[in-house]
């Protein structure tokens, strides 16, 4: 990466949960972070407004390539050591022979799709050593499926690290770091009040795997304390 105090981050999907404590995190740490959001104020454009210029926001509906494209150019010319995709939804607990076409698509479009469209779009802004990583979850894990429950969103899941292990054979030769991350399960909007961790507790571990990982070859699926996630 550059100098520490030049760090320059792209985070997609920071409005809320975990995406917006990585967007502060990133810039309490002294990064220079652009984040992206479907809507302008709320909680993000207060860190914003209280980050020193560290932090910046950018609007972008991630499911459309059109807004990717713009967004790329409204960017051109700017380097980054880090660009990372924070997308998921999640439309219930139904087994996968109950859920209908539309939600199937929604679901696939969201967690799959346009993570991996957003990292091709905008790959290129990413410096040579730099980080390209994908908010993924150990629920896309097939070897660790074993309970029931959550087919359809354990299985966007699997397709996202499927398609990031496409993205990275076929860019394996430009230089960049790639990251599948587990940050756990946590006490947001898609984890529910249940779950047993808080974002301001897994995220400063995330960043610390980020940070750590910078400059290592190939692509590694890690849990927020750098573990190994069986495929």
């Amino acid at each position: 990466m550059s100098a520490t105090t030049n760090r320059r981050a792209l985070v997609i999907g920071a409005s809320r949960g975990l995406g917006l404590v990585l967007a502060g995190e990133l810039a309490r740490r002294d990064w220079h972070v652009i984040a992206t959001t479907r809507r302008n104020g709320g909680e993000l454009q207060a860190e914003a407004d209280a980050s020193n210029g560290r932090l910046t926001i950018e609007s972008l509906e991630m499911t459309s390539p059109d807004e990717l494209a713009a967004l790329r150019e409204r960017l051109a010319g700017r380097r980054l050591d880090l660009l990372f995709v924070n997308a998921a939804i999640d439309r219930g607990d139904l087994p996968i022979h109950e859920v209908p076409t539309d939600m199937f698509t929604e679901v696939m479009i969201t967690n799959a799709l346009s993570p991996l469209r957003a990292l091709e779009a905008l790959r290129a802004l990413v410096a040579p050593g730099g980080t390209v990583a994908v908010m993924s979850s150990e629920q896309g894990s097939i070897a660790g499926n074993t309970e029931p429950g959550y087919e359809l969103y354990k299985a966007s899941k699997a397709a996202l690290n499927q398609l990031m292990r496409s993205y990275a054979t076929r860019h394996a030769g430009d230089g960049q770091t790639k990251l599948l991350i587990d940050p756990g399960h946590n006490r947001t909007r898609l984890g529910g009040p249940d779950a047993p961790l808080a974002p301001e507790e897994s995220i400063p571990a995330v960043v610390d795997v980020l940070e750590a990982q910078a400059g290592a070859p190939g692509l590694q699926f890690l849990d927020r304390d750098g573990e190994i996630v069986p495929w």
